[in-house]
């Protein structure tokens, strides 16, 4: 009787494995719905991020847009300047050139002798003033081995105080000392003398110029006869003061160049004549002081 009845099926576990499938997706539909899914708009993503002021956005753009063009001025501003020169230059006529000349060649005296004073260093008397110090406390080599020979003047002092410790004759010490002595200051007053013609001679070059400059002004005045134009007569003077102008710009520092070195070489003198003095004058030697006077009266 019951077999014909069908044995009712268990549902109930079915639909809690459905729940699950349906609650946990598989890695399938994850990878799926990422790549479906449309990305968020532009306005989504910005939604939170402050919007910048628009001047702010200008005054950047007109930041960049001047340090992009920097280079270009400096360029354009350089070549400028360089062709005005050789305007002016040319303007100027052959003085002028003249005046560029002494120029350059002054300028190289002035490099040279800079670069002298740096490798000899005739001003440095450290060692020489330690070295005096102890050649006064008796300290004889102590005070030799404390002195540069490869300075002019420490060199002049320690031949002083080898002669003086070997007891060589007194004059003919003297007489070595300022021959080495005349050496060195006629080694440092070299190319004064250019430096010297160069700066006494450029503003009388200028003025030169000048006169020939006024006279072409004239020159074209009398040619115009009764329609002069005025200016005709101020462009011949602005020319003509040109080779004036250029004449001090390259005398004034030229001069200043050779008054400067000039002092620094009468003090080189000062020094090596006060150290080798006082060689002589320590109280341990008991020799009379020979002065080096041929050191401030040597040629250049």
């Amino acid at each position: 009787m019951n077999s014909s009845n069908p044995i009712p099926e268990k549902t109930e576990p079915r639909a809690e494995s459905d729940a699950t499938e349906n609650a946990v997706p598989s890695t399938e539909q994850v990878i799926e719905k990422a790549v479906v899914s449309e990305p968020a708009s532009t306005q989504e993503l910005t939604a939170g991020l402050p919007v910048p002021d628009a001047s702010v956005m200008q005054a950047s753009l007109l930041k960049s847009s001047v340090n992009d063009s920097a280079p270009a001025m400096n360029s354009t501003d350089l070549s400028a300047t360089v062709e005005q020169l050789l305007k002016l230059i040319e303007i100027g006529g052959p003085v002028v050139w003249i005046l560029v000349a002494l120029s350059i060649a002054a300028l190289s005296i002035i490099i040279l002798k800079l670069w002298q004073f740096v490798a000899l260093r005739p001003e440095s008397l450290k060692d020489v003033n330690h070295s005096l110090t102890l050649w006064n406390q008796g300290k004889t080599q102590d005070a030799k081995d404390g002195l540069n020979s490869k300075k002019p003047v420490s060199r002049i002092v320690l031949m002083a105080m080898d002669g003086l410790t070997e007891n060589k004759d007194t004059t003919t010490l003297q007489e070595e000392l300022n021959r080495q002595a005349n050496e060195l200051m006629h080694q440092l007053r070299s190319l004064f003398r250019p430096l010297e013609v160069i700066a006494s001679l450029s503003p009388l070059l200028g003025l030169m110029g000048t006169v020939l400059g006024m006279i072409v002004a004239f020159q074209q005045m009398e040619a115009a006869g009764n329609q002069v134009d005025p200016s005709v007569l101020s462009g011949g003077i602005w020319q003509a003061l040109l080779t004036t102008a250029a004449g001090l710009a390259v005398a004034i520092p030229v001069a200043a160049a050779h008054s400067w070195l000039e002092r620094k070489t009468e003090r080189v003198a000062y020094a090596l004549n006060d150290s080798v003095t006082q060689v002589f004058t320590r109280k341990h030697a008991q020799k009379p002081s020979p002065a080096l006077t041929g050191v401030s009266n040597c040629a250049a």
